[in-house]
């Protein structure tokens, strides 16, 4: 397995943080590629399982992505704490679908191009940090993820609004005033079902606590 860099101090870890939420891409890569130890640390003890060390370290890498994109810094944990719940929850999700991730992404296989046209592998986007890239790897499980907890989560009210607002399930996306006149309640009605089923299909992409 390659040599990662050294984890972040408290304080770099924290300055980082609070440059991405500012919007800085660069701090979240900086973030990811900073806490490729820990994926590497978390995979030992899966390393006896019927998957080779690449394919736990492309599904553990994608475990800290979305670790990164969901960290809450004001609730007081180090980003490491938080991700390592992320990357085992990845990995014990490949365990249950039972199926080799290395068929669908690689961290060697190609997952898109740059702005070259050049293509581009996981391993590159770790090198040379790529925010575009990156957000091509975890697409597909986002997507995943988005329409489970869409159906664990939501109510039907909540489910039709979403449905009709984003054009889900092949339907035509809709304003608010539109799903309003169709359903009968106020555009404000319709906006705070929408801001609420929004705020619970964030958290139900989370990783668990």
């Amino acid at each position: 397995m390659k040599t990662f860099p050294q984890p972040l101090t408290a304080r770099e870890e924290r300055e980082y943080l609070e440059r991405y939420k500012e919007g800085d891409a660069e701090a979240r890569d900086v973030l990811i590629n900073r806490n490729m130890r820990l994926v590497a640390h978390v995979i030992k003890k899966y390393q006896s399982s019927d998957y080779e060390t690449e394919d736990l370290l492309s599904v553990g890498t994608i475990g800290l992505i979305k670790a990164v994109n969901t960290f809450d810094m004001d609730k007081g944990s180090r980003l490491a704490t938080y991700a390592a719940k992320c990357v085992e929850n990845e990995i014990l999700m490949l365990f249950r679908a039972g199926k080799k991730f290395s068929k669908e992404v690689s961290i060697y296989d190609p997952i898109g191009t740059d702005k070259d046209g050049e293509t581009v592998s996981l391993m590159d986007v770790l090198e040379v940090e790529s925010r575009e890239a990156l957000e091509l790897v975890i697409l597909k499980q986002d997507i995943s993820s988005l329409y489970e907890a869409y159906k664990r989560d939501l109510n039907d009210t909540e489910k039709t609004v979403i449905r009709m607002r984003y054009g889900l399930f092949g339907s035509m996306e809709q304003t608010q005033r539109e799903i309003a006149e169709q359903l009968g309640i106020s555009r404000s009605y319709v906006s705070r079902i929408e801001k609420k089923a929004v705020e619970k299909l964030r958290r139900g992409m989370e990783c668990p606590g």
